[in-house]
């Protein structure tokens, strides 16, 4: 951890970037999902994306002791999050996101032209750093899955811990892009568990150092694995929405609103919802005019139902900027997951650590 605050480096994408195309994007038909989200494809095989010099930098901001002061978070489904350090703290990190160069890589692999969501969500981190003696317990556990491997013939198998760093859930936002900074070398397993529309587990291999994940996290239900080997796993996650105003948008705050500042938080939902509300207001306003001067009448049917589809918008935000006394700090229901089997096993999972505490 850095002591103070880091210099800052201007982010040069002919410098920093180092991007090449995933050799795979799954689509949403293809993990049986077709005709949810706001683009046909669901998530991508890791890619490079950012060189040695970048990540280093990125750490070094992320990291710095301001961060940890102001910025970190835990709850029930991420033990250590730093979240909303950018621009203050992280101003490479912010340039990166902000690219146009990283904003049009990011679209292209989405299937749909993306924005940061907003200020607060560039970026936050998932952090988890082993003791000595988790280092050990890890060491013992791979020399025996070594063994184990060798004596059954088996290779290549993953691991799979019970304990994820981020538990089952559903991303508050439409679109995640998830990057390593750390060193991967030694590690076995970290993979993204996926489960598909039919109910299956699918898992995409975690990113090396300095590539990335994309994924369209708000319609498909995922935890992040743990892995054995090496001393961290540390991940910035980046969140995005749709660049049209025209094209739906389902965020919710579910997942964000007990690990985050609740000012800053709903300031900028509130800011970009309603710049989406003025946008469209303004595009149905000129088509009325147009028509209007046109002499073609007034389109009732299709004035109601456009009111209607804004008043839904805004009834979301209502929903969504619970009063803060209402909130519980670090505490995320599961109101943001999809199926109700892994609801009951949330429910479990709580039981079974409220029993343990008592």
């Amino acid at each position: 951890m850095s002591l103070s605050q880091p210099a800052h480096m201007a982010f040069e994408p002919s410098k920093h970037l180092t991007f090449e195309p995933p050799q795979r994007i799954w689509t949403m038909e293809e993990i049986g999902m077709t005709d949810k989200g706001v683009s046909p494809n669901a998530v991508s095989e890791p890619f490079s994306l950012f060189n040695e010099e970048a990540v280093q930098q990125m750490r070094t901001e992320v990291l710095s002791e301001p961060v940890w002061k102001n910025c970190q978070y835990k709850s029930n489904i991420a033990q250590c999050q730093l979240r909303g350090f950018a621009p203050e703290y992280a101003p490479f990190v912010y340039d990166v996101w902000r690219s146009p160069e990283v904003l049009s890589i990011v679209s292209k692999i989405a299937g749909v032209d993306l924005v940061p969501v907003m200020d607060f969500e560039i970026a936050h981190m998932n952090i988890s750093i082993k003791s000595k003696e988790q280092q050990e317990a890890a060491k013992q556990a791979l020399q025996e899955k070594e063994h184990r491997d060798a004596d059954e013939g088996v290779s290549d198998c993953p691991f799979e811990d019970d304990t994820p760093i981020v538990d089952w859930h559903t991303d508050s936002y439409p679109f995640v892009c998830v990057t390593m900074l750390s060193d991967c070398t030694n590690m076995i397993g970290g993979e993204t568990a996926l489960r598909r529309g039919d109910g299956e587990i699918m898992k995409v291999r975690g990113p090396g150092m300095g590539h990335a994940v994309v994924l369209q996290g708000r319609y498909i239900e995922h935890q992040a694995l743990r892995a054995l080997g090496g001393t961290e796993r540390i991940t910035m996650v980046t969140s995005f929405r749709p660049k049209s105003a025209f094209i739906k948008d389902d965020t919710v705050l579910t997942t964000v609103r007990s690990v985050s500042n609740l000012s800053e938080l709903y300031s900028q939902y509130a800011e970009y919802r309603l710049e989406m509300l003025e946008e469209r207001i303004r595009a149905q306003l000129k088509e009325i005019r147009d028509r209007k001067r046109a002499r073609r009448g007034f389109n009732t049917t299709k004035a109601k139902a456009f009111i209607k589809e804004q008043k839904n918008f805004l009834d979301s935000m209502l929903r969504e900027m619970v009063d803060e006394d209402l909130v519980t700090v670090g505490y995320t229901d599961d109101s943001h997951l999809l199926s109700d089997e892994l609801k009951l096993e949330g429910q479990e999972k709580a039981l079974y650590h409220a029993n343990g505490a008592a």
